[in-house]
């Protein structure tokens, strides 16, 4: 078993070589690159770690350091980015080495990690992507139902973990580095050379339940969130309280989708090429092959990149959290980074009182905010509101201008 090609059952580690190509007797190593592809293939995954790592790591920053955004539906985006930037961190760089040399250089620790992790990591974004998807699902379709808590969320996303590393602890496992003439591979040795009994159906089963299973339930739940939304207007009601909160909602579907498909197009290329390698064998020996194994691995690592660029693009608040991130740019403005924090009671009463009314026949006080905010943040917020219609004296009806507070009903649950 130690001297099967270089990588050979390695679902994250199969170089050009690794992949079918190469063979033990290449070992002048027909696949060496001239400097210039090198350079500029280092170039493009070098981009995906910087942007990957540092746009992830305002996100977890944004969510965590702004108690107005800490929601559900934030809580499992934090999980997302920080499976992203670890993999782009610990992975993407080292499986280009990998790639470009067909030379394992980090150990045997690390090669088990290299192909234990992101695979791991790829299930922990895909779950935390279907837990979003079913958490909208429930909001929307079923609102009368009890929303999760911080301490359920929690717990899922623990449990979305030990499952991602249930699922990929066979790859690590099994995997181990081997001696051939003149370098040293790390590859997947997989039980009595029998590949057809391990290799295949766990490969099957990976791309299954990391991407066709998760794909199909996060498709159906958004596909009947976004009829229930899109054919959701009441005739006659043309209420802006009403409109807000159908446009927040949509905001954050249309958002989410995008999320997905990215990823569902990212990682598609890669789930075939080491699908077709057990079909057509010899494809995988021509030397262009190394070049369609980068290209495809840099489209499937590149998906942990995206992400804080849609959410910048797509969500206000997020938006607001970047500039602020970023508001040593001489060009970036973050003048409206006090939106993102969550105002105090003595705010919110000040604010109260300069628009508050003498003459109605009931006390209503309305704050402007997140339709899809969390029921304790809900809970908090109508106690406050009662509070706000007290003078000391005697009753009066006040209300909120929802533009004073318009900024909350963009924002994401």
């Amino acid at each position: 078993m130690a001297d099967r090609p270089a990588g050979n059952g390695s679902w994250f580690n199969a170089s050009s070589e690794g992949g079918g190509g190469g063979g033990e007797d290449d070992d002048d190593n027909p696949f060496v690159q001239p400097g210039w592809q090198v350079a500029l293939w280092a170039v493009a995954y070098a981009a995906i770690v910087l942007v990957s790592v540092v746009g992830n790591a305002v996100v977890i920053w944004i969510v965590l350091a702004h108690r107005r955004m800490r929601t559900v539906t934030n809580y499992f985006l934090v999980n997302l980015a920080c499976s992203e930037a670890a993999m782009a961190a610990f992975n993407t760089l080292i499986n280009f080495t990998y790639a470009v040399h067909n030379v394992w250089y980090y150990g045997l620790f690390y090669c088990r990690f290299q192909n234990f992790f992101p695979v791991a990591s790829v299930f922990a974004s895909i779950y935390s992507m279907t837990a979003i998807a079913v958490d909208r699902y429930m909001a929307i379709i079923r609102p009368l139902q009890p929303r999760l808590s911080a301490t359920a969320t929690k717990i899922v996303i623990c449990v979305i973990w030990v499952l991602a590393l249930l699922l990929s602890f066979p790859q690590g496992y099994y995997a181990t580095t081997a001696q051939l003439p003149g370098r040293v591979v790390c590859m997947v040795d997989w039980p009595e050379n029998t590949t057809l009994t391990y290799e295949i159906p766990y490969r099957l089963s990976v791309m299954l339940l990391s991407y066709v299973v998760p794909l199909l339930v996060i498709g159906y739940a958004y596909t009947v969130v976004g009829i229930t939304l899109w054919a959701s207007e009441i005739p006659g009601d043309s209420s802006d309280r009403y409109h807000e909160q159908v446009s927040a909602k949509r905001k954050v579907v249309k958002m989410m989708i995008v999320v997905v498909c990215t990823f569902a197009v990212c990682w598609l290329p890669f789930h075939i090429y080491f699908i077709l390698q057990h079909f057509n064998e010899e494809l995988y020996q021509k030397k262009y092959i190394q070049q369609v194994y980068l290209a495809v691995l840099w489209l499937a690592m590149s998906s942990t990149m995206y992400n804080p660029i849609i959410y910048c693009c797509l969500n206000d608040r997020f938006r607001i959290g970047f500039k602020r991130a970023f508001r040593w740019c001489p060009f970036i403005s973050s003048s409206e980074y006090e939106g993102l924090e969550m105002k105090s009671t003595r705010y919110l009463q000040t604010q109260s009182s300069m628009y508050k009314i003498s003459r109605m026949e009931t006390t209503v006080t309305s704050v402007a905010g997140n339709p899809e905010e969390e029921l304790e943040e809900l809970g908090k917020t109508k106690r406050l509101s009662v509070d706000l219609t007290s003078n000391g004296s005697s009753r009066r009806d006040s209300k909120t201008v929802s533009e004073s507070l318009s900024f909350y009903s963009s924002t994401l649950s």
